[in-house]
């Protein structure tokens, strides 16, 4: 296990070295970084998790205790990680999962598909604990890294102004305010657009929110069965995704802002809790991508040794839906796809032209970042797989053509 973090040129201890005070660590970004991490999540994602749902034919009861289920495991080992680590460590439910779920989960009875869970989670489990898939991440070039990350990230950079056509005065008045307090006050230009376009939404297309009723969410256990037709169709095609459509671009995210996360224990310890969580209905909880970025860029803290607390607020946060599903999903759910949009976008601004310098420097792995960029940013899926897997793998055999050659 790792104890130390690379920031540039920098190196600064970070998991078992000093221990920080949280207290003079936690700053207003960083705890905001959290609350738009888990809004992301709750307004889009959670669209593709009720779809599964109601492809499996399950009942309220258990699309809540889904719910539940991969919400405390994500505010869970998100929090905990995050902490122990002093890393913005984001983890959260597959949606590449989720929509692979939505044409699959139908054709086994419920019990198989908790099997299923159990058999994937064990497995991922596996491949953490024993450094095997740490190791051929590893060995990836910085760039095609970095290119993967900004081809993951353009969609919502472009999300801003493909926003404009619904909401014209909500989006261009939010981006002017993030402008403008990134000028006078660049920490807080995120709560800035964010509170900015909470006004303008609600004058414009309206903001909704509307408590749900009901008191904590209820889990409800179900006993497991096994068969080879589910292990083959839910499990394997779910392992694959969970490896390499987000612990893959997971550890790539934190590893393009300069930390070295332990891949044995984060991988391992989502994997665990995936296992726990399974009869409970989670098909698994993996490392987040597109939303670490928010909480491991500059927007969350300048000093990359306090963004630790933005994965700390969103563990939190996510914990509360979770726990009282009924309230505060739809208060998530019931934002503006609009507000949604900007908020996210100009939050990973910072993130992507970061990634975008970074893919680009070394001249002479140009070609492989910019296939890698072009793939990831594509939206490509093949074998239930998505772009950023794939931008990796054409980067990589685009390196192995064109930049390992003989001197």
């Amino acid at each position: 296990m790792t104890d130390e973090l690379t920031v540039g040129p920098e190196t600064v201890p970070a998991g078992g070295g000093e221990r920080r005070s949280l207290r003079r660590d936690a700053s207003g970004p960083a705890l905001l970084a959290g609350l738009v991490c888990v809004a992301v999540s709750f307004s889009g994602p959670l669209v593709v998790v009720l779809a599964a749902a109601a492809a499996g034919r399950l009942d309220p009861a258990h699309t809540a205790s889904w719910i539940w289920a991969v919400s405390i495991g994500s505010g869970l080992s998100g929090l905990l990680l995050s902490w122990w680590t002093r890393t913005p460590v984001i983890t959260a439910w597959s949606t590449p999962g989720a929509a692979l779920l939505v044409t699959g989960l139908g054709s086994y009875p419920y019990r198989e598909a908790v099997g299923a869970f159990l058999v994937s989670a064990a497995v991922v489990t596996l491949f953490g604990v024993t450094g095997w898939f740490g190791r051929l991440i590893a060995a990836v070039p910085v760039g095609i890294v970095n290119a993967m990350l900004a081809g993951i990230l353009f969609s919502f950079g472009a999300g801003v102004f493909g926003a404009v056509h619904g909401a014209p005065v909500l989006v261009v008045g939010s981006f002017a305010a993030f402008l403008l307090a990134k000028r006078l006050a660049p920490r807080y230009a995120v709560p800035v657009a964010l509170v900015v376009g909470g006004v303008l939404a609600a004058l414009t297309v309206g903001l909704p929110l509307h408590p749900g009723s009901g008191g904590p969410t209820r889990p409800v256990l179900t006993v497991p069965e096994f068969s080879w037709s589910a292990v083959v169709g839910v499990a394997l095609p779910l392992t694959i995704v969970a490896l390499a459509s987000q612990n893959a671009p997971g550890l790539g995210v934190l590893r393009a802002f300069g930390y070295r996360p332990d891949d044995r224990l984060l991988i391992g310890s989502t994997g665990a809790v995936s296992l726990l969580l399974a009869p409970f209905g989670s098909p698994g909880v993996n490392l987040a991508a597109i939303t670490a970025a928010i909480c491991a860029g500059p927007e969350s803290h300048p000093d990359p040794r306090r963004r630790y607390v933005a994965g700390m607020s969103a563990g939190v946060l996510y914990v509360l839906v979770g726990s009282f599903g009924g309230v505060l999903v739809s208060l998530f759910t019931g934002l503006p796809k609009e507000l949604v949009a900007v908020v996210a976008g100009v939050a990973l601004l910072a993130s992507l032209q970061g990634s975008l310098a970074a893919a680009v420097a070394d001249e002479r792995g140009r070609d492989a970042a910019v296939v890698t960029f072009l793939a990831s940013a594509s939206g490509m899926s093949l074998f239930g797989i998505g772009s950023a897997f794939w931008g990796l793998l054409f980067g990589l055999g685009t390196h192995v053509v064109l930049d390992l050659r003989r001197d």
